[in-house]
């Protein structure tokens, strides 16, 4: 039997540890679960930085951990561990991590917000695994609010529509505008002004009225759903709109004191309870649906099956979802649809004919995937220098998925798609590191080609064959009247290709 995988995340207001092992359907079988609370967010949402005193508080409750994790074989350097929004954000995040790594031997890795988003819809598509619920063929909306932001999807019949890392937490709300607020209804009102300022962006993304399926996860979903809801499978709580609005109204003018107390939870969850499910609340109405279906999962669950999945239809579902999201935010800048699902294609065809020489990792395909779908997207602000609002865009925008190390290398891929290509004299390309440099030189050179075989946008060479012999990649198209211009092309940008990959490339 394999080592069972341990995690941990740092989160707001606690630091929690996960140990699981793979059980059938590569869903995890929980082994262990601890969660000591902390008050991260606290201090960075309102002084910016990490008190000492939390500090000294968060190396205490990692060395408890450590020596938990020895019982199960597990080293602290085998242990993945997350921080999420408030470690982001603090100013001396740097040194805490490091302080972490020296003291603990725990190595911490922060997240962005995009990453949670992933990591949140791996735990819900495990969660919905088996159940006769369903993520596929329908309008939903899942929603995981933490203390220092809200992750949002938005799933248009099965595929991702919209991803987005809100800065609307728990934690944020009640320690920045505590003194300027004369209660709850404040709270309230505060929540429903972000809600307006969004509403648009996020109908244009998906019609909202016709959501069918709202999810919500975490640690208040959990709470309401054991009050209010009815498990539905081993992994999955139903709960009607109308019980969650009566229970949300019932507990408004409860302290924290006493819903510890009364729903046995820790303070520090007591405290977050009412604000959590308004955000919740708030954005339901935005919907038409009689039901909240919450998933008996986390982000935690969500990292082991992104670190030990071996379940190829969760590996290919993921990848697809990445791919909807950077079509969807192709339609949204009115990029040619039919001429980047040709690069895409192409572009993937030629990768699984070099697969053996590439020498890259396994998230090298999806990254080419992306930078085709959204090569072009620059032609949205001008056509001349295109290649570089590309680069502009990609960089600043949410694609499911992906991390920010990985949407910038695919920013820099899309950039060097045209003209003549030299990213050694790129100051930005030299100063990234070896094994970087050299997947986004393979990967561009692929693009380059890719995107010659479809130069006039008319996606003529609709069948090719491709072999290689000593010196070159001869591609061979069938009968056509004429492809002088894809020729004129591949003699154009084939140039990359032939000195990544010492292929000169003949179109016959």
């Amino acid at each position: 039997m394999k080592k069972p995988t341990a995690v941990i995340e740092i989160g707001s207001t606690g630091i929690r540890l996960l140990v699981a092992q793979t059980a059938s359907g590569g869903v995890p079988e929980i082994l262990d679960r601890s969660e000591q609370p902390v008050v991260i967010g606290r201090d960075v949402f309102t002084q910016g930085a990490i008190s000492r005193s939390t500090l000294l508080v968060c190396l205490q409750i990692l060395r408890r951990y450590a020596e938990q994790l020895a019982a199960y074989g597990i080293t602290a350097a085998e242990t993945f561990v997350i921080a999420t929004s408030s470690v982001r954000e603090a100013s001396n995040r740097d040194p805490f991590v490091d302080r972490i790594r020296v003291k603990t031997g725990f190595t911490v890795r922060v997240i962005d917000g995009i990453e949670e988003n992933r990591l949140m819809y791996l735990a819900v598509l495990g969660a919905f695994k088996g159940s006769s619920e369903s993520l596929k063929s329908k309008d939903s909306m899942i929603m995981e609010v933490g203390g220092g932001s809200t992750e949002l999807m938005l799933i248009a019949q099965g595929r991702v529509a919209a991803a987005h890392s809100m800065r609307l937490g728990t934690v944020v709300i009640s320690q920045q505008l505590n003194p300027q607020m004369n209660g709850r209804e404040d709270a309230r009102r505060y929540i429903d002004e972000f809600i307006r300022n969004t509403e648009g962006t996020l109908n244009n993304e998906l019609n909202l009225s016709k959501v069918q399926q709202f999810i919500i996860v975490g640690g208040e979903a959990n709470v309401v759903a054991r009050e209010a809801g009815k498990k539905i499978s081993d992994s999955l709580w139903k709960i009607w709109r109308e019980d969650f609005e009566r229970f949300v109204l019932s507990i408004q003018d409860f302290s924290p004191e006493l819903l510890a107390v009364k729903l046995r939870i820790a303070y520090s969850e007591a405290q977050c309870l009412y604000l959590g499910l308004l955000i919740f609340r708030q954005f339901l109405s935005l919907t038409n649906v009689k039901s909240i279906i919450v998933p008996k999962t986390s982000i935690r669950e969500g990292i082991f099956i992104s670190r030990t999945a071996e379940d190829d239809e969760i590996r290919q579902e993921f990848d697809e979802q990445v791919a909807a999201s950077a079509r969807n935010l192709l339609k949204k800048y009115r990029g040619d649809e039919k001429h980047a699902e040709y690069v895409r294609e192409t572009s993937l065809r030629i990768f699984d004919m070099l697969k053996d020489e590439l020498g890259l990792g396994d998230g090298a395909r999806r990254m080419l995937e992306v930078s085709a779908i959204l090569h072009d997207i620059g032609m949205f602000i001008r056509a001349s220098d295109h290649e570089a609002h590309s680069k502009y865009i990609i960089l600043h925008s949410e694609i499911f998925g992906l991390n920010r190390e990985e949407t910038t290398l695919i920013a820099q891929i899309a950039s060097y798609h045209r003209k003549k290509c030299s990213p050694q004299s790129d100051p930005e390309y030299k100063a990234l590191q070896r094994s970087d440099r050299l997947a986004i030189l393979k990967l561009a050179a692929i693009l380059r080609v890719a995107d010659a075989l479809d130069r006039g946008h008319q996606q003529k060479i609709k069948h090719f064959t491709a072999s290689f012999s000593e010196d070159s990649m001869t591609i061979r198209t069938g009968e056509l009247e004429n492809i002088m211009l894809e020729k004129i092309a591949i003699a154009d940008k084939g140039d990359l290709f032939e000195s990544v990959f010492g292929y000169k490339i003949v179109l016959v």
